[in-house]
């Protein structure tokens, strides 16, 4: 079909988050099935549907959407990435927490926690954690007792998919859903570990690790938010949330920009100005989350110390 999508003309304004038509172009690119692609006219997929419903909570746009994503949920309680694909993953994460903030949570919500829980990234094998305690290859670059969550099964963990999933959890503990129970809490204590086990010597994140083949990574500014706002409630975080504000300031990615002022919003840390120009964008990611920087940061929120 045919799209007739306007943007502002001028970079300048997007100097700060807030983008006046994000909402008008999401509500004219839902797909008819409900969802939205990663780009307008494109197939859906959950991860920019789950952000899309969101920024438009309480419309008729977002209830379509969430009949779409339920429909997605695989029988052991994951949930795929789209149609087509049949691997649960790690955007389970993100439908747990849209029924919660539904308030719906029955079977579907419950099995999600459970898949959740039953979750874990696939460090090494064996023969290569005997090997590496051999030094005949090197040290580690990190700890890898310190499980975190990965993209799909059978893989290893990373950062974004770990602080996902530990959001999730904090806020099906700490809402109204009350699934509060020790399995859960030791399963965020060894996610946080392993976060704080790979930032980066900057204070902030990389992918996945703090180093390879033992040179210093640096970190990103969207993977350094994410991180940010898995370890609420977490200690020694001073020197991360500096970084953060630096980044803010200095990033040219709109969605960047986004990511880091939900996650300073959360702290109750100021947003700086940014002193750099950003460019408009058609991704529904960049329009979703503009929206929800700039009204809806609390969504973020976990209430929780660990």
């Amino acid at each position: 079909r045919e799209l007739n999508l306007k943007f502002p003309p001028s970079p300048a304004e997007y100097r700060s988050v807030k983008d006046p038509t994000a909402a008008v172009r999401l509500r004219q690119t839902q797909n008819a099935d409900g969802g939205w692609g990663y780009f307008p006219g494109k197939q859906s997929w959950l991860e920019p549907t789950f952000y899309a419903s969101i920024a438009l909570q309480g419309e008729p746009a977002a209830d379509r959407a969430w009949t779409l994503l339920k429909s997605w949920q695989a029988p052991d309680g994951g949930w795929r990435p789209a149609a087509d694909v049949q691997v649960p993953s790690w955007s389970t994460s993100l439908c747990v927490r849209l029924a919660q903030s539904r308030g719906e949570f029955g079977e579907p919500f419950q099995k999600g926690v459970a898949w959740l829980l039953s979750s874990a990234g696939n460090e090494a094998p064996l023969w290569w954690r005997m090997l590496l305690k051999t030094k005949l290859v090197g040290d580690s670059d990190r700890n890898l007792n310190y499980i975190g969550w990965p993209w799909k099964p059978n893989s290893a963990s990373w950062v974004e998919p770990t602080a996902h999933a530990i959001v999730a959890l904090k806020q099906a503990a700490h809402g109204f859903a009350k699934v509060s129970n020790s399995r859960l809490w030791d399963r965020v204590r060894v996610g946080e570990a392993h976060l704080m086990d790979v930032r980066c010597t900057d204070g902030g994140w990389n992918v996945g690790n703090r180093a390879a083949r033992a040179q210093d990574l640096v970190a990103y500014p969207d993977t350094t938010a994410i991180a940010l706002l898995g370890l609420q409630g977490h200690k020694d975080l001073d020197k991360s949330l500096d970084l953060a504000a630096r980044m803010a300031r200095e990033t040219i990615s709109p969605l960047a920009r986004a990511w880091l002022t939900i996650a300073l919003k959360v702290y109750g840390a100021d947003v700086p100005p940014s002193t750099v120009q950003t460019t408009s964008s058609p991704e529904t990611m960049i329009a979703a989350l503009s929206i929800i920087a700039e009204d809806k940061a609390e969504f973020f929120r976990t209430g929780a110390t660990t």
